[in-house]
């Protein structure tokens, strides 16, 4: 088997594992509420500097793993993530929870996600789409499984009792994924998609293509897609902190608002198998500006839902489009901007989702706390992704195929 599919092999397993822990969140936001008679608000700016930090560190988590190789810049985020995790069980504070968990599984993720990624991208030229889809379908199934056993361990245990299984879980699960990942196809006297090179084959033009870090920041077409996913990030992530307590409102059990955040998990492994693959059968750039739309969208169908089955069908088609976004990143920074520093590039990119998820979840709670409404966060987030759009389309009119 050529070793590229392991490697994307390895990266779903990763990311299952850490977007799993970092999503079931959502699962012990009640709890939380509960033992610390907390706000909303200050419950939520647990996730959002946990996401802010995540997506901060993977600027330089990408960098060290185009200098130092991204198994060991991976199997450190594991284990931040699970002492993370242990040390927040023990937190007596919201305070404590905004070091132990915010800081750890934002380390974790950071140390984790961005280097996995980076690393698919040089196995292929022809299926990259593909590749990516699969790989970061691992998000999708994270989603969709982690919390729902989340909650069931909750319910058993407790949350603390739950973190401590999580933690161990993570450990073993994603450290062992996390020896399989490598880079560099040429160590293994291998060129992208599988060709050999003993069997003298050429090296393909893009093996060796790419422009360094900071020749990419001076370029307009690093910015027009930083600021699409900052754009986007604002409302992209308020479903997975707010979509519980949303439907608990509106009259929903518990364990049917949990569902709900389980189904963007669904819906997301849909969009990146789905879209993704799509990626490298149609221009990327138009599939990019046309998965924003129909985000916003989405969010607008969010803002006059109440009932379950509603509540599923957004949850559902949100998660499709949210996982044909992440999927799409990683080739279009590819496509841009070489293979050299790929890592590094993605890494920076994603601080504009770290500052989207530091402000979206708070300041969705801050405003439900004011208003005891959702409405105007959401409506903002929809002009937001809106903005996207046209910041999409810009960067397709740049060269974006």
């Amino acid at each position: 088997m050529f070793y590229g599919w392991i490697v994307v092999a390895a990266t779903h397993a990763v990311l299952l594992v850490i977007f799993g822990v970092a999503y079931s969140f959502a699962a012990f936001f009640g709890a939380l509420e509960q033992e610390f008679a907390a706000s909303r608000g200050e419950v939520s700016l647990v996730f959002a500097i946990c996401g802010f930090l995540y997506f901060m560190v993977g600027a330089f988590a990408g960098q060290l793993a185009d200098r130092f190789g991204p198994r060991r810049v991976v199997l450190a985020g594991i284990a931040f993530l699970a002492l993370g995790l242990a040390c927040a069980s023990r937190a007596s504070s919201l305070a404590a929870l905004y070091v132990t968990y915010s800081i750890g599984i934002g380390l974790g993720v950071g140390c984790a996600y961005v280097p996995s990624v980076g690393a698919v991208q040089p196995w292929f030229i022809a299926r990259r789409g593909l590749a990516s889809g699969l790989a970061v379908a691992g998000i999708g199934v994270g989603n969709f499984v982690v919390p729902l056993v989340a909650a069931e361990l909750a319910g058993a245990f407790g949350w603390r009792r739950s973190f401590e299984i999580l933690a161990a879980g993570a450990l073993v699960l994603g450290g062992i994924a996390a020896l399989a990942i490598e880079n560099r196809p040429q160590a293994r006297g291998l060129y992208p998609d599988g060709a050999r090179a003993g069997d003298g084959a050429r090296p393909p033009a893009q093996v060796a293509a790419g422009v360094r870090l900071r020749e990419a920041l001076r370029t307009r077409a690093f910015w027009l897609q930083w600021g699409a996913i900052f754009a986007c990030g604002i409302g992209l992530f308020m479903p997975f902190v707010h979509l519980v307590p949303y439907a608990r409102d509106a009259g929903h059990p518990e364990a049917t608002a949990v569902l709900l955040v389980s189904l963007i998990g669904l819906g997301s492994m849909v969009g990146r198998f789905a879209l993704g693959g799509l990626a490298d059968r149609i221009e990327r750039g138009t599939l990019h500006a046309a998965v924003y739309a129909g985000m916003a969208a989405m969010l607008a169908f969010w803002l006059v839902s109440t009932g379950v089955i509603a509540l599923a069908v957004f949850a559902v088609l949100f998660g499709t489009f949210y996982g044909a976004f992440v999927a799409l990143q990683p080739p279009l920074a590819m496509d841009l901007f070489g293979a050299r520093n790929v890592s590094g590039v993605i890494g920076v990119l994603y601080t504009a989702a770290g500052l989207g998820c530091l402000v979206g979840p708070w300041v969705a709670g801050v405003a439900y706390d004011l208003t005891r409404s959702y409405a105007a966060p959401i409506g903002a987030s929809i002009v937001l992704m809106l903005l996207a759009v046209a910041l999409a389309l810009m960067l397709r009119r740049a060269g974006v195929t």
